[in-house]
């Protein structure tokens, strides 16, 4: 929690996973729109990469990520890059 910049309401969308694997356990897994947003903030080639992994399967979409990462706040410059990726062709 201390080292990723995540959007706005993370907390309330983080989903929870408690089954015969986890030996008991309950994680907290973040949604994957919220994990995308914090890893185009992040703005590594790497992440990038995965993000756009996710995008060509279907299994997140540009405008919930871009939804997510308008509400990230502490960090502006980084957001808007991110923002800027995803709306492009390149993010697509």
């Amino acid at each position: 929690m201390d080292t990723a910049v995540l959007p706005e309401g993370w907390t309330d969308r983080l989903v929870r996973v408690n089954n015969a694997n986890t030996r008991g356990r309950t994680g907290l897994c973040l949604k994957p729109h919220d994990l995308c947003a914090a890893k185009l903030v992040a703005d590594r080639a790497k992440d990038r990469v995965f993000v756009n992994a996710l995008l060509e399967h279907g299994l997140v979409d540009v405008d919930t990520i871009a939804a997510r990462l308008e509400t990230v706040r502490n960090d502006d410059i980084r957001r808007d890059r991110a923002l800027a990726w995803v709306r492009s062709s390149a993010g697509r």
